[in-house]
């Protein structure tokens, strides 16, 4: 299989362009080289925010449907670039191969269903007396400044492009250095797909530099981020100096509940598989298992003994289950958080060191019996890590999963009809999702309440924090 990867540029007012300065991008399941990424200096972003304010001023006045038709010829090219950009994704990540295959997929869904959305952001005609009308329009808001997190290389930038576009803004859009090809290829299909020069903008640089100067400038309108909590709390501080809204997507630390009426095993090999996901590198991740007395020894050992199985290797390779995490920090992170919950009296009952030393490779990890007081109890571990402590019924498992400050994804095994509502009512996270460990698809709104955020991406939801309401009075006569 060809494993090229792609010379990066900037993409600004509808034109590819370098940089005097670049930072590298590294393989993480061998630590080489395998690419550059262009860092955008004062004057790109300059261009960026004078190109962003003329393309909004096209697309919010391109008919709805036409500007659909223009951000599905772009997902549909995007789709048959699949195995181009899925390649691209493992180069600079690490999942295995059929996962960034499937990363492909996602952003396309979303891509295909904020189009279709985008021509239903309806208003209102508001009931009044004889004379007058009161009409309640959905605008878009203006150029938007987006933040994309190294994660999902592909899916999470095209989440706040999808958002975007298909309300009729403009946006420039910082994606992660470290992973830089996914919103290469998203700005290479919307430029063969015709759209508007301006309209869409991509740069790269240092985090801090690029949004503390492009948030305080007059042209931005809406910031969306998604990231760690500490990053969002100082760009909302730093957005509200200038009353600019902003869409926060930020860390989780997800509960799962497992009630006694359901197959331990079953849920124990579901959960498993799941937590190797991305490497557990993902705001939804399972992690903290929260599993009922009478079935939690046989749960946690069928968890244990299925971390154990999991196939761990470069993603290229045939059958590898999960990849490398994405670099040295987030080894250094899960060395400390074992090494502090071995210091608790935690038990290990899989994985808990590093796997060699070349490539940043860790195990699916597996505590057990965590006091309250362990790190990793009230850190998102951000890796492949889970920890499962009995609980003595529905209640405690319930006071427990909120006892954090965050609340994005929370999870949940039952076949009882009247836990499944307590659950749903008791739960304080955006998501809650029972009997499966999927948090979100295309068509549903997702988001986080607490220190998870605010606002929503995707379902009908997905466009309205891109949009301003605007009321018009209209008396017939002058009174």
């Amino acid at each position: 299989m060809a494993t090229s990867y792609p010379d990066l540029m900037l993409y600004i007012d509808g034109a590819w362009r370098k940089s005097a300065e670049t930072l590298p991008v590294l393989n993480p399941a061998d630590e080489t080289v395998v690419g550059a990424v262009p860092v955008a200096s004062r004057a790109d972003l300059d261009d960026a925010l004078a190109a962003a304010d003329k393309g909004f001023r096209i697309w919010s006045r391109t008919a709805p449907a036409k500007r659909a038709a223009i951000i599905l010829k772009a997902a549909a090219l995007m789709r048959e670039r699949i195995d181009e950009i899925a390649r691209s994704i493992t180069l600079e990540h690490g999942k295995p191969f059929p996962q960034a295959r499937l990363e492909v997929i996602r952003g396309c869904e979303f891509f295909e269903w904020d189009a279709a959305e985008g021509q239903r952001t309806y208003g209102r005609v508001v009931p009044s007396e004889p004379g007058i009308r009161y009409i309640v329009h959905h605008q878009p808001i203006g150029t938007v400044a987006a933040f994309s997190p190294w994660n999902f290389p592909m899916s999470q930038p095209a989440r706040k492009i999808a958002g975007a576009l298909a309300s009729g803004c403009s946006i420039i859009i910082k994606a992660a250095e470290e992973t830089p090809a996914g919103a290469y290829h998203i700005a290479r299909a919307f430029h063969d797909a015709g759209l508007p020069a301006g309209v869409f903008n991509l740069v790269f640089g240092v985090p801090a530099d690029i949004s503390s100067y492009l948030i305080p400038q007059p042209q931005v309108r809406l910031v969306a981020f998604t990231g760690s909590t500490a990053v969002g709390k100082h760009l909302s501080e730093l957005a509200a100096r200038h009353m600019t809204p902003v869409l926060m997507e930020l860390g989780g630390h997800a509960p799962v509940i497992v009630c006694d009426d359901v197959d331990p095993v079953e849920a124990a090999v579901t959960s498993a598989v799941r937590k190797a996901r991305n490497a557990g590198q993902v705001c939804t991740s399972p992690t903290r298992f929260f599993v009922q007395e009478r079935i939690y020894r046989a749960f946690a050992d069928t968890f244990a003994e299925k971390a154990r199985t999991v196939s761990i290797g470069n993603g290229f390779d045939a059958g590898v289950e999960m990849g490398p995490l994405a670099n040295h920090r987030r080894i250094e992170a899960m060395e400390a958080l074992v090494a502090d919950a071995r210091a608790k009296g935690a038990r290990v009952l899989a994985g808990g060191e590093r796997l060699g030393n070349r490539g940043y490779f860790f195990p699916v990890t597996v505590l057990a019996d965590l006091p309250d007081d362990a790190r990793v109890m009230r850190e998102e571990p951000f890796g492949p890590l889970a920890v499962i402590n009995p609980v003595s019924s529905l209640d405690e498992a319930i006071e427990k999963a909120n006892a954090l400050p965050f609340g994005l994804a929370a999870y949940a095994f039952t076949h009882s009809a009247s836990n499944a509502d307590r659950l749903a009512d008791g739960i304080e996270a955006g998501n809650v999702s029972i009997n499966t460990l999927e948090a979100s698809v295309a068509e549903v709104p997702f988001g986080g309440v607490k220190d998870s955020g605010y606002g929503r991406e995707g379902g009908i939801e997905g466009l309205l924090p891109y949009t301003v309401v605007k009321n018009v009075s209209h008396r017939m006569a002058i009174a």
